[in-house]
């Protein structure tokens, strides 16, 4: 009788212990917040292992990604997110950023212009298209950019207006 009740809790908290696709994604976040993109990109593995077409686990890896100087991997997961929802307005902005540290302006400046049809107070957009801008050699459009950027309440926009704004 021992070994049936035993086997009975068992059973029944292998269940209350095993982590969801969204389980792991928190754990990543979490990680993430503590500057931990090593462990958060294990975390996001987990979870889009478990559930394949979790968009925003792509997205969110592919930051990390970034933040380790993976871009190719980043600019793999960013595809997927894009393959998968390719209204995620925030994927282009990220697939623009890997691209602009690729050193890919044209294909930066093209991803930076579709966010901005589509969000046009996203100062890192501005931003980020201001530096495209700068490194393409059009310094008017640039400066533009970083003004605009600088109204949204960029404090980098700034910067980079009175660096390359001179």
């Amino acid at each position: 009788m021992k070994k049936i009740i035993l086997s009975a809790f068992l059973f029944a908290s292998s269940f209350g212990w095993s982590q969801t696709a969204e389980d792991y994604f928190d754990q990543a976040m979490k990680k993430s917040s503590k500057g931990n993109s090593r462990g958060a990109i294990l975390d996001y593995n987990k979870a889009i292992k478990m559930k394949p077409d979790f968009v925003v686990a792509y997205l969110n890896r592919s930051m990390e990604k970034i933040k380790i100087n993976d871009l190719q991997g980043a600019l793999i997961d960013v595809n997927k997110t894009i393959e998968m929802h390719n209204d995620n307005i925030y994927a282009y902005t990220t697939r623009a950023n890997v691209y602009y540290k690729l050193k890919d302006y044209k294909a930066a400046l093209k991803d930076c212009e579709f966010a901005l049809q589509y969000n046009k107070t996203d100062y890192l957009t501005y931003n980020l298209r201001g530096l495209t801008h700068f490194h393409l050699q059009d310094k008017k459009k640039a400066c533009a950019d970083f003004t605009k950027a600088m109204q949204l309440g960029s404090q980098s926009a700034a910067k980079n207006l009175k660096m390359f704004c001179k």
